[in-house]
């Protein structure tokens, strides 16, 4: 494991975070996050949108490395902050603070005061794609942006993907890296586990999408279970 100090170790996350916000490398992805900052959602008229690639955020120090999709068109897209702002986060954030994840229970801003421990929370795709599904150039241009992160997070034990386009992204991570060899070998579901051959582990999980739990395809206890899951085998006390 790396030893990096405080100061250099935020120097590293400072450029891997300036790298992504002033990404161009997806024109239809950029144009539409701009035009969605223009126009603005009536609730939030008077805000001024991030719009633009929305870097990872949490405990540089994690154990757990939480994967989205990407960001929210009038969540993180609007904020800067993954999950902050949406109908997702005002899920999840409950439960992570439950869990001893996050300081606070609610993620209205970027400065809200909202801090991440063990935990470090990022998404496959940094810009919010329209209807929610990037093309697959669009998440292959994003990769660097993960595999910048994933390197400057060297404590990780535990890799919770939501929903299947973050699995299939971090399969794809693992598979370029040399990690896997095939992808064929992991198949998502919600609460699926495996032991990658790094000997870091990968769980799978319904995305926290309005959709899912709106629907009751995912509920509080499922994704509590799966957190319990992940702080148990990242050997944090539970």
């Amino acid at each position: 494991m790396p030893n990096r100090s405080i100061s250099s170790t935020s120097e590293l996350f400072q450029q891997i975070h300036q790298s992504i916000i002033t990404c161009e490398r997806c024109p239809r992805l950029r144009d539409y996050c701009r035009g969605i900052g223009e126009t603005r959602r009536r609730a939030y008229q008077d805000q001024t949108y991030w719009a633009r690639p929305v870097p990872g955020f949490g405990d540089p120090r994690a154990r757990v490395l939480i994967l989205g999709l990407a960001p929210g068109a009038h969540g993180a897209n609007r904020t800067g902050r993954p999950f902050t702002g949406d109908g997702s986060g005002n899920f999840m954030y409950p439960i992570l603070h439950e869990l001893g994840f996050a300081n606070r229970t609610v993620a209205v801003s970027r400065d809200d005061g909202l801090k991440l421990r063990h935990a470090w929370i990022a998404s496959v795709v940094r810009c919010a794609p329209p209807g929610d599904k990037p093309l697959p150039q669009e998440i292959r241009n994003c990769s660097q942006h993960l595999a910048a992160e994933i390197e400057a997070l060297p404590r990780v034990k535990v890799v919770v993907c939501l929903g299947k386009i973050a699995w299939d992204g971090y399969l794809a991570h693992l598979l370029f890296t040399g990690v896997i060899e095939r992808r064929s070998h992991y198949t998502f579901s919600h609460g699926a586990e495996y032991v990658l051959p790094n000997g870091l582990h990968l769980i799978g999980c319904y995305h926290p999408s309005l959709r899912n739990t709106n629907t009751g395809r995912l509920d509080r206890t499922m994704f509590t279970r799966v957190f319990l899951r992940a702080r148990a085998l990242a050997g944090l006390a539970v």
